[in-house]
Formats: structure tokens, sequence, C-alpha cells
């Protein structure tokens, strides 16, 4: 029998809309990530301050804590660490949304629609041979 051990890039998707975490979770463990879900910016907070992430994607308009305050967080415990802003807009442009985010850190930012080649892409250039690496899959 192979035994392989494979290391799984955790990526930590935050949106309100039940399509789009649906979406990126098809979309980014057809790619091989494993992906945790949050559908508000304090618990998805929670959830990166429990365990060990290599990306986190985030839609910057939710309810309870929105984009900003939840990418402004993560930036100033790691400033380094990789995020993807997107945002389909609301009362504000979703350009002005993103173009903020843009400016807090290590920030990448995709408008809705996007497609699953420009979502994956961006994943994969962002976190392809880095990371925590602490999730291990024994096949």
């Amino acid at each position: 029998m192979d035994r392989r051990i494979i290391i799984l890039k955790r990526i930590l998707v935050i949106d309100d809309e039940p399509t789009v975490l649906l979406f990126l979770k098809l979309v980014l463990e057809a790619r091989g990530y494993e992906v945790v879900e949050a559908t508000n910016g304090e618990d998805g907070m929670q959830l990166f301050n429990e365990s060990c992430f290599d990306l986190v994607i985030i839609d910057m308009i939710m309810p309870i804590k929105d984009g900003l305050k939840t990418i402004t967080e993560i930036v100033d415990k790691t400033p380094e660490f990789p995020v993807i802003a997107i945002s389909g807009g609301g009362v504000v442009p979703k350009e002005r949304y993103l173009t903020v985010a843009s400016y807090l850190g290590n920030v990448w930012t995709i408008p809705k629609p996007f497609s699953r080649e420009l979502i994956a892409d961006t994943v994969h250039e962002l976190i392809g041979a880095s990371g925590c690496n602490q999730r291990l899959v024994r096949q």
C-alpha cells in the first residue's frame, strides 16, 4: 500500500453570502485546499486566532464586523499575511471598497463576480509554495 503525506494549505473564507461560500469551497477544495468558512468578520477573526491558515479570502460588506475592520485586525496581528478582499459593492461602488482594502497590507483585491480560474490562480500565486503547513493528511 502506498502511504504518502500530503500537506494541505488552509484557507479561511469569510462571506455572508451562502452561494459565494459554496462556490469558493467547491473551487478551492477541487484544487486541493482545505477550506474553513465563516459568515462574518467576528466569527472569522475567532477562527483566525484559534488556528493556522495560509490565506484569508474576505468579503468587504458583511453584518456584525465588515471586511475592512477584519482585514485591519489581521494586518495588525500579522502584517505580511496574505488576504484576498472580494466585493460586489453596495451603497458605495465595489471599486472604492477594494481600493481602500488594497492599502491595508498584503491585500489583493478581486471584484465580484469572478471566475473560478481567477480565484484559483490568485490563491495559487499567493500561497503556492508558502504557508503554515500545519495540517497533514495521510493517504
